[in-house]
């Protein structure tokens, strides 16, 4: 079998530049399908982490997964607030460690508002257990002051000192805005990778501040100057964080605050409502990683093509093996052991070139994105993979060989006219 190995090598290395063009697109269409699946992989991660740290969300009654996209990604509205009181009352419950409560329903230049205490800084992890940092200035702590995401930053150049206008509602077109009290930024989070970095954060006294002789969405007045602090006191909300002494309480403490007959609440688990959430998404994974298939098996059928083309040009080769002693299935199985090889070297090129590049571009799309490319070992769905891509070119290898096995030692001595 050595013996074989070191001929099927010399005819490939006689071949060179055939079996490099084969290689070359057997590895390009490997990074791609392995870089497909690590994506796929680090995402799902990235974004079933949106929100760590966080044992419970509450907000008023609507399914998990609607209060999941309003309270942790900002998409929609929500169906009704939670009464300050409510939240008050989970608060002080004795297996309760911290509550963050968060208001929404404001705008500025497209990103959401999120009205909050200091304690969202304090208590809300992203990813794994990372804590939320500053990349410059610190929480808001006058009544009018705003902490930005990296993303609006970013998006709209904004830095410390810089003043804006927050607007009423989050539609695309806006006429209702909160310009008698402008915000001062003092703050800038770093990037998560989350909605967070597309949210200006005030506090829920700010809210209130910029509400007073406001009715059903219009302003009836300018406030005054000095607000009385009972004016300050939030009402309602629309949803609140949880976190508890002890994981063990999860299930009662959901339970209790889904059965709170003081007005209809539901409580979910973040891990399993992000897990419905992204089922939802599943087909777009699935679709991506079936363009990456179909990319292998393009670059496979590539190979097939490479392989039967050189078998006319070969004929004599074979027979001069023939006739040296070799038997038919000496002779396929050095097609298939050449296949075998072109898909081997295929695949460790396609998985140097996927460690290279995600050596170079982890940090770009970290900071871009907040998902973390891991440069370890490949994931066990990635050894699947290649196992396929390598099985696949040990079929795609059998044609050439079972075709070399049926043509006689005539044929290949025969001269052609």
């Amino acid at each position: 079998m050595r013996a074989l190995l070191r001929l099927a090598w010399a005819s490939l290395w006689n071949r060179r530049f055939t079996a490099a063009v084969t290689i070359a697109t057997i590895s390009l269409s490997v990074l791609l399908l392995l870089g497909v699946e690590r994506l796929r992989h680090e995402a799902r991660n990235s974004f079933l982490s949106t929100v760590s740290g966080t044992d419970l969300i509450v907000g008023a009654r609507a399914h998990p997964v609607q209060l999941m996209l309003y309270s942790v990604f900002h998409m929609g509205d929500a169906t009704n607030n939670v009464s300050w009181t409510s939240h008050q009352e989970v608060a002080k419950r004795p297996e309760v460690a911290w509550t963050v409560p968060i208001s929404l329903g404001d705008s500025h230049r497209g990103y959401r508002v999120v009205g909050t205490t200091t304690g969202f800084f304090e208590h809300i992890r992203t990813g794994d257990e990372r804590p939320l940092a500053f990349a410059s200035g610190a929480a808001f702590d006058g009544l009018y002051d705003a902490v930005i995401g990296a993303e609006v930053a970013q998006a709209l150049g904004y830095g410390l000192g810089e003043e804006i206008i927050l607007a009423h509602g989050t539609g695309s077109f806006i006429a209702q805005k909160h310009d008698d009290r402008p915000f001062t930024v003092v703050g800038v989070l770093e990037r998560t990778g989350t909605p967070i970095d597309q949210s200006v954060h005030v506090s829920l006294e700010a809210i209130e501040a910029i509400h007073v002789n406001w009715r059903g969405g219009t302003r009836m007045g300018r406030a005054p100057d000095e607000i009385p602090p009972e004016r300050l006191q939030p009402r309602s909300i629309t949803a609140f964080f949880v976190g508890l002494e002890s994981r063990m309480a999860t299930f009662a403490l959901q339970r209790a605050i889904n059965e709170y007959r003081a007005e209809p609440l539901t409580a979910v688990l973040p891990g399993v409502a992000l897990q419905q959430l992204w089922s939802m998404l599943g087909v777009v994974e699935r679709a991506l990683l079936l363009t990456a298939a179909c990319v292998v098996a393009a670059g496979l059928l590539g190979m097939l093509a490479a392989l039967l083309g050189t078998l006319s040009e070969r004929r004599r080769e074979m027979a001069i093996l023939r006739a040296l002693g070799a038997g038919p299935a000496t002779v396929s199985l050095l097609l298939l052991l050449e296949a075998v090889l072109l898909t081997v070297v295929g695949l460790l090129l396609g998985l140097l070139l996927l460690h290279a590049g995600s050596a170079l571009a982890a940090p770009a799309i970290e900071r871009s994105t907040g998902i973390a490319l891991a440069l370890g070992w490949p994931a066990a769905s990635e050894w699947r993979l290649m196992g396929l891509v390598l099985g696949a070119g040990s079929l795609i290898g059998l044609v050439p060989a079972l075709l070399t096995y049926r043509r006689s030692l005539a044929d290949g001595m025969m001269v052609r006219q």
